[in-house]
């Protein structure tokens, strides 16, 4: 990420006019004819706001070309290099990180004055850092390099080329960004809901549900204990360096329930329904053992943050922005087997790999995860063959299957049902060196793999190991008051605890600035987390070796375990790879 910043005396302002800058590039698709003139043709503002947002967020002129710039002087550079959101981030509400402050770059700062501080406070009786701008002082600014009090900027920072209609359709797009609180939230409440759908248990459902209320019950209640201290100045600074600042210590929550029924087609019109009647500011966790495709589309559609959900099987996608997933799912453990195959041997490309794959939802998950991943590190594609519904892969299918040439590796992609084949595997001259199975497919009956058969049966695990987990449990449980082992649902209370975590955090790092990018910025650049007053990586989230986000990531937990079992009666998971296998 490269950022760009002025002398001493002006550092957040020359960030500030980069955010702007930055905002220009990214990919450059191909455009019809048709968009190339909507600014001079009088396009509608919609047309200018999307033009606007692209040149903002991708460094693409409604040309689609690319933008030109200069650096240092003299250096042409193609803007596609640099993006505003990089640094100013989708919001616009910048951001402070390895100790450079990215100021916001939207319309409500840009075009204000900036008062000089004092404790983090704006002195009115000082001069001002500078003048707010005006159309034509930023668009000098982002052309020459100079701000409105004359200073020139640093070098460093890109000179746009930029011609007066794009340069309008930018600045119309900046004073738009973040210029007014997203829907569901107002200066003092922020309405969430969480889905979730009829085929879920009692059990299950008050697992994910239950402290999600207790949650905003808790938050909701130090609000109005807050608002009571009335003048009381020191114990309202008390609970406001206790919840971190006053917006979080004074912001009331509400909670929806959004029961979907039926199968998965008619749920888009059922979250329309719900939106239409309360629209709210974010979806948070949410709980189906159905496809979860229907409310991520949903979200995407409506821009709501959707944070979370506990789920199955999330949507893999590269590009799409609006739900935080938990990790890949199983299509992560399929990734997993092709690196950790493609990192131990690089000779496994002369040889070829069997996968075995159920037609199910798991094993194409698992299927797709794995083949996709093994061509992508440039390999031969493996032989596949799929059991269908109902089939079960017999000793003699599998000595058929495995006829000639010894392959590198047998992948199986199947249930429980398996077991019995693999097991006859040790009496055959032509037995694969290495076998893969699924543990979330497979589930407690990994636990009664054949001892002949552990040296080589190669398990994906997507968890932290066992006896590692054990002080994390002790902590989710604490937090949320379970008392004794809930058996599956305790897996659901550990993630509802992280997705409490994670959102809490956000409405932290927010500072009541209630936009929903803001929200989902917050959570990528780990705003909000905080330990004694200090901002810190926060290490305590249950199951996953590694917890976190990223600028653009939308899945927590990137890694996977490949383990195999300890022989004898009591059987432990043996680490045979790195938890993130290159």
């Amino acid at each position: 990420m490269k950022k760009c910043i002025e002398g001493p005396d002006y550092k957040v302002l020359a960030v500030n006019i980069i955010s702007l800058l930055l905002a220009l590039f990214w990919v450059i698709p191909s455009w019809a004819e048709s968009n190339r003139n909507i600014a001079a043709s009088g396009g509608s503002h919609e047309d200018t706001l999307r033009l606007g947002e692209r040149m903002y967020r991708e460094g693409v002129l409604p040309s689609g070309d690319a933008m030109q710039a200069i650096v240092k002087g003299d250096i042409p550079v193609a803007g596609t290099a640099f993006t505003c959101v990089s640094c100013h981030l989708r919001s616009g509400l910048g951001s402070y990180e390895g100790g450079v402050l990215t100021p916001p770059t939207n319309g409500r700062n840009l075009f204000r004055t900036v008062k000089m501080l004092y404790k983090g406070v704006e002195m009115t009786s000082l001069p001002t850092r500078r003048p707010a701008y005006t159309d034509a002082s930023l668009a000098e600014a982002l052309r020459v390099g100079v701000d409105p009090s004359g200073r020139i900027m640093s070098e460093i920072m890109p000179r746009y080329q930029l011609q007066d209609e794009d340069m309008a359709l930018l600045i119309s797009y900046l004073k738009s960004l973040s210029a007014q609180f997203s829907p569901g939230a107002t200066d003092a409440t922020v309405r969430l809901a969480t889905v979730i759908t009829d085929d879920v248990d009692d059990e299950d459902r008050d697992a994910m549900l239950g402290p999600l209320e207790d949650y905003v019950r808790r938050m909701n209640n130090s609000a109005k204990r807050y608002g009571a201290y009335g003048a009381n100045q020191l114990q309202a600074g008390m609970a406001e360096s206790k919840l971190i600042s006053r917006d979080v210590a004074s912001m009331s929550l509400s909670l929806s329930q959004w029961l979907l029924k039926g199968p998965p087609e008619t749920w888009r019109s059922q979250l329309e329904e719900y939106y239409r009647k309360e629209p709210v500011f974010a979806l948070v966790g949410g709980i189906t053992k159905k496809e979860w495709q229907p409310v991520h589309m949903f979200s995407e559609d409506h821009q709501i943050p959707c944070i979370l959900p506990i789920i199955d099987f999330p949507v893999i996608s590269e590009t799409d922005w609006d739900t935080l997933y938990f990790s890949k799912g199983l299509y992560q453990e399929g990734e997993g087997v092709a690196r950790y195959l493609n990192a131990i041997d690089e000779s496994t490309n002369d040889k070829s790999v069997v996968e075995v794959v159920h037609a199910s939802r798991e094993g194409r998950a698992l299927s797709s995860g794995f083949q996709e991943t093994w061509r992508e590190l440039g390999r031969s594609a493996p032989v596949t063959v799929e059991l269908k519904a109902g089939e079960t892969l017999t000793p003699q299918m599998l000595q058929q299957l495995l006829a000639g040439e010894r392959p590198a590796a047998l992948v199986v992609w199947a249930g429980p049902d398996v077991l019995p084949a693999l097991e006859t595997l040790p009496d055959w001259k032509n037995k694969p060196e290495m076998v893969f199975v699924s543990s979330s497919y497979l589930g407690e009956s990994i636990w009664t793999l054949k001892d002949q058969v552990r040296d080589f049966i190669r398990i994906t695990y997507p968890f932290r190991l066992p006896e590692d987990e054990e002080r994390y449990t002790r902590i989710a449980k604490s937090s949320m008051r379970i008392d004794k082992d809930q058996g599956g649902s305790l897996i659901i209370s550990k993630k509802i605890y992280s997705t409490i975590k994670v959102l809490n955090q956000a409405l932290i790092g927010i500072s009541g600035q209630y936009y929903r990018d803001n929200l989902l910025d917050a959570i990528d650049m780990g705003k909000g987390s905080v330990t004694m007053g200090k901002v810190v990586m926060d290490e305590t989230y249950p199951l996953y070796e590694r917890f976190s986000f990223g600028p653009g990531q939308r899945y927590a937990s990137k890694g996977c375990y490949i383990v195999r079992l300890s022989k004898g009666e009591k059987p432990e998971l043996v680490r045979m790879s790195d938890w993130v296998i290159h």
